[in-house]
């Protein structure tokens, strides 16, 4: 990946700017969902109301216990003030709800002043985020990266035209592969967005 072509940077949130400890089996199994299915797309097949209002107040509450216990992970904060340094925007896409999504953000004082979340725009792996921020900050969709730690994210940057980057801390993620680039800690990421535009300079 050319770090030298970025202008506009993309975060998934949870797994990738927090950990927010979701259990996802866990809430598969209390709503009686398939093992390994998407949340919101089964979400999406159920037809009986009762149901439906039942699984999305489960989820509602999973989320904000997860927002509430979440920790920071490490090298986050100095990113971000890299890519303000550097003049980079930053935007937050995420599949997470927005109230989990506006708390977390606020308890870790990260300041990302675009956030999209799944009642703004189509969940992931939909690039109809990325078109969005990509409209607002009025650049092409090739200029933008799109960084985050599942393989949904890797496929919404496929899906829009941008750069996929991965983040893996113990490079075992079977996908790692499809993305441009990967990394293991945020240090090295902090640190391609400096050297690129060193070499620029």
């Amino acid at each position: 990946m050319d770090f030298m072509k970025i202008k506009g940077v993309i975060f998934d949130l949870d797994g990738t700017l927090v950990d927010s400890k979701l259990d996802f089996d866990l809430l598969r199994a209390e709503l009686n969902f398939p093992e390994q299915s998407p949340l919101l797309e089964h979400l999406a097949t159920l037809t009986c109301h009762q149901q439906i209002a039942h699984a999305e107040q489960c989820i509602y509450d999973h989320e904000m216990a997860g927002a509430h216990a979440a920790e920071a992970i490490e090298g986050v904060a100095e990113l971000l003030v890299t890519l303000q340094q550097l003049g980079i925007p930053t935007a937050v896409l995420t599949r997470n709800m927005r109230d989990a999504s506006h708390y977390v953000l606020e308890k870790f004082k990260l300041d990302i002043p675009l956030v999209l979340t799944r009642e703004d725009c189509r969940a992931k792996p939909d690039p109809e985020g990325i078109f969005k921020i990509a409209q607002q900050w009025q650049l092409p969709t090739q200029d933008i990266v799109y960084i985050g730690d599942f393989w949904f994210d890797i496929e919404v940057a496929k899906n829009a035209k941008s750069w996929s980057c991965l983040y893996d801390p113990e490079l075992n993620k079977e996908y790692r592969h499809h993305a441009d680039w990967v990394y293991q800690h945020v240090n090295e990421l902090t640190q391609a967005f400096r050297q690129s535009r060193l070499v620029n300079c």
